[in-house]
């Protein structure tokens, strides 16, 4: 009778432990549906579509694709956003955190078009100031005025996305400006077209360092400044005089940048503020000898005297054959320059 009973209760023991596992089994589907419920809830942005019913001039097609391309790019990252950022803020951070500046981009978005077409056609008014603010879609989906279209038949297409899109860039060509285009020469106020060309590896970018230059000499005295450079090919070098200026993008071989160094002393009026930029310095010599490469090298710079007393600053620069500071893969890397001050008396 014992055993009996003892047989019974371990029945009900393991009927018990069938119908826990059960339970909880319903229990975490149970959670698993409601989160999927909760991510269906996140709303996402609804913004009025963007239509330019004129004819597209063939100049601007290429910028207003752009543009149209760039409007939904800065959806797509709203709505990523908003995703990653449920729960945070109070109840206008998305208000003010991301539709507030998605408002702002959009708006300086359809001012280009216009802009752009602008150029060559009378300029539009695509009512950049009503199309701009966008509302949230409560329940989520997908918005399906994510973009903007040409309904005039002027086969204006998608583009790819434009980097750094979310980012509000402020433009990427020459053909948001209203400048001159640069002619290669040494003039101001104009817009440089060409491209920056590539850019290497931290490991093989450009560095340069003055390692020996004197305290102080006497005005019209000669002196020499030892330049070492290192990850610089010395072997291109465009003469700005004849039209070499900026035209050039830049150019890499085996990783490492093609161009040259400049070398200038200018003398500074005072030591506690930035100086004027504009006077020619009072030395200036570019080095292209054909030498360079990744192991680092001295080049020695003869300067014949300088011809006022006073604090010199002499500087030494990296450029590409096209004379621009070589780029950086990094942002918080020193670029290619150095620079001493040297008194003359």
């Amino acid at each position: 009778m014992d055993r009996s009973r003892f047989k019974k209760s371990r029945g009900n023991t393991r009927r018990w432990q069938v119908v826990a596992v059960v339970g909880v089994a319903v229990t975490i589907t149970g959670v698993g549906l409601g989160v999927a419920s909760a991510a269906e809830a996140v709303p996402t942005v609804n913004c009025p579509q963007v239509v330019v019913g004129v004819a597209v001039p063939a100049q601007a097609k290429a910028e207003v694709d752009r543009n149209l391309a760039l409007l939904a790019t800065q959806i797509d990252e709203a709505n990523k956003r908003i995703a990653s950022t449920v729960g945070q803020g109070g109840d206008n951070f998305i208000q003010n955190a991301i539709l507030g500046p998605l408002k702002d981009k959009r708006f300086a978005t359809i001012n280009r078009i216009e802009t752009a077409i602008g150029r060559n056609a009378d300029k539009p008014n695509l009512n950049a100031e009503g199309l701009s603010p966008c509302s949230l879609n409560e329940g989520g989906g997908e918005d399906t005025n994510a973009g903007g279209g040409n309904n005039n038949g002027g086969g204006a297409t998608a583009a790819p996305a434009v980097p750094g899109a979310n980012l509000g860039i402020l433009t990427n060509s020459c053909d948001t400006s209203n400048l001159e285009a640069h002619d290669g020469f040494q003039k101001g106020n104009r817009c440089v077209s060409t491209e920056f060309g590539e850019v290497g590896a931290a490991a093989n970018n450009p560095t340069l360092l003055i390692t020996s230059a004197p305290n102080q000499v006497r005005r019209n005295q000669a002196f020499t400044l030892k330049v070492s450079t290192r990850n610089l090919i010395r072997d291109r070098f465009l003469a700005a005089g004849q039209g070499g200026y900026y035209v050039e993008s830049s150019v890499l071989a085996n990783g490492l940048v093609r161009g040259h160094f400049h070398t200038a002393c200018r003398m500074l009026g005072s030591t506690r503020s930035a100086p004027d930029p504009a006077p020619a310095p009072a030395f200036f010599v570019a080095t292209e000898d054909g030498q360079g490469g990744s192991t680092p090298d001295t080049i020695t710079i003869q300067v014949p005297g300088l011809p006022d007393a006073g604090t010199a600053q002499c500087s030494s620069w990296a450029g590409d054959g096209s004379h621009r500071i070589p780029m950086m893969e990094r942002a918080n890397q020193t670029p290619a320059l150095d620079s001493v001050r040297i008194r003359v008396r």
